[in-house]
């Protein structure tokens, strides 16, 4: 994987650098890093959040999920802080937008979003984060401040060149569509909220 072009981005937290990266340049689908325009690893840990693509939370606000209000947080504390967003495209925790969706009507039918996962034949959670380390590193991001919830991240950098200085808590309220889910991040997935 490596970069394959980049642009400046203005967006309504400020103005961001966005770089795809990919295997090859006719990829449909390449991971983003959108870097803050005051962005500088060289004066220490940089503000980093790992975003796995989330069609129905980050794009249309759907409210099963709380992915587009953790992006939203993490742009905003990208742009104030010089910081980076990856963009990883795993889109339902690595099983595709169409199995989301079939996962979705099962938890309609009572299953929590770990049951569904894996009643479709899949791991409850089979994303990765090699790439996210190959882009930090090509970014020359050796220390972050990881913004997140989710332990598997914090493993996941542990065991890789970059050094996470601090976790920093993302957190969005629960509402009445989401609470379930966000409990089973908390108490089977062991989400740190």
């Amino acid at each position: 994987m490596k970069r394959q072009a980049s642009a400046k981005i203005p967006t309504r937290w400020g103005v961001f650098e966005m770089v795809s990266y990919a295997d090859t340049p006719d990829d449909p689908m390449p991971h983003l890093a959108l870097v803050a325009e005051n962005f500088d690893p060289k004066k220490g840990p940089v503000l980093v959040r790992l975003h796995s693509e989330c069609m129905t939370g980050d794009l249309f606000g759907s409210k099963r999920c709380d992915c587009g209000e953790q992006l939203d947080i993490a742009m905003r504390l990208a742009a104030e802080h010089g910081g980076v967003v990856i963009y990883l495209r795993q889109e339902g925790r690595g099983i595709g937008l169409t199995n989301k969706l079939k996962a979705y009507q099962l938890q309609d039918q009572g299953l929590d979003t770990v049951e569904a996962n894996t009643h479709l034949g899949f791991e409850p959670d089979a994303r990765h984060y090699e790439m996210a380390v190959q882009i930090l590193q090509e970014l020359g991001v050796s220390e972050i401040e990881l913004l997140t919830n989710n332990p598997d991240k914090i493993d996941a950098l542990e065991h890789s060149p970059v050094r996470v200085v601090r976790r920093v808590p993302i957190v969005v309220p629960a509402k009445k569509e989401n609470a379930r889910y966000l409990h089973t991040k908390k108490t089977v997935m062991g989400h740190l909220f």
